[in-house]
């Protein structure tokens, strides 16, 4: 990790950069702005007593980096402003080094907890990209239990209400042994999303159904449960191809029609499906999977 120290009074500089190498880091040292804009580091240690020049064009371009202010006293000018063009924190002269490096180091993982989180929802977002529901986001009220044919279709309005509302969405399947202590540990504030309550015995099914009376959550079901939650359904004809479920024949040649049927003629399709276009045509008429011109 690089760190660049913007201070014009060159022996505090020299003394800090002197401390950060002792512990692992590469440094530094500009005595202007102008200097340091162009620059290539991970932290920005950035002095706010440097007469006649002016911090913001610096905290603008480097506000996706940790800048964390060093000042003198504390008013608007040197601490809330540059706070809200993107400065991440401040530090008070003088400070021990030990201040300073928690402050780094608090930064540090946050940054890396925001990349991590921003490569799963892609990811996420990318996995459930091609799933179809009717269902409109809008209208999800957890407590909510959903009845379905196909887990995937409720793994995207769980993550979808989540994000749109602005919730920690806390993954709890049922056939991982601390399930239990996962939702006890789960703030009030964050959505559950409950899969896997087959595996449960009938006990255990009553106990977490108690359980989640504190909670909001979204609780996917596919086989029968008696609850006093509401409960919606959502079903699907034409599931995803998933290497971890068997489909049925019938779902296997839905799944093609429906996803190929526009990449491919008839002739080469029922080839594929190792059937007549005679065949083709039944299955079409049988599932109502005609073509759409």
């Amino acid at each position: 990790m690089k760190i660049i120290i913007i201070e014009n009074e060159l022996y505090l500089a020299q003394s800090i950069a002197s401390k950060l190498n002792e512990n692992g880091f590469n440094t530094e040292i500009f005595s202007s702005t102008k200097e340091a804009i162009k620059s290539k580091g991970d932290v920005y240690l950035l002095s706010t007593n440097l007469p006649g020049q002016d911090t913001t064009p610096l905290i603008k371009a480097h506000q996706d980096k940790i800048i964390i202010l060093m000042v003198n006293y504390i008013n608007n000018d040197t601490v809330s402003q540059p706070l809200k063009m993107g400065a991440k924190d401040y530090i008070v002269k003088p400070f021990m080094i030990e201040e300073l490096l928690r402050k780094i180091e608090h930064y540090q993982e946050y940054q890396q907890l925001k990349k991590r989180t921003e490569l799963y929802q892609e990811y996420m977002a990318n996995l459930l990209k091609d799933i179809k529901t009717d269902a409109c986001i809008e209208k999800i009220s957890p407590p909510l239990v959903i009845e379905t044919n196909y887990q995937r279709l409720v793994d995207k309005i769980a993550f979808e209400y989540a994000q749109a509302n602005d919730k920690l969405l806390v993954f709890v399947p049922l056939t991982e042994k601390g399930w239990k202590e996962k939702i006890i540990r789960s703030s009030t504030d964050s959505l559950l999303y409950i899969t896997e309550i087959h595996v449960l015995k009938k006990s255990d099914r009553e106990s977490l159904l108690e359980m989640l009376k504190e909670y909001n959550f979204i609780l996917c079901k596919t086989s029968e449960l008696e609850c006093e939650f509401e409960t919606i359904t959502l079903n699907t004809d034409s599931k995803l191809y998933d290497q971890n479920e068997i489909l049925t024949i019938d779902d296997y040649v839905k799944f093609i029609v429906n996803n190929f049927q526009y990449k491919f003629p008839d002739t080469e399709l029922s080839k594929k499906l190792g059937i007549s276009r005679k065949s083709l045509w039944e299955k079409r008429k049988k599932y109502e999977l005609f073509k759409k011109k």
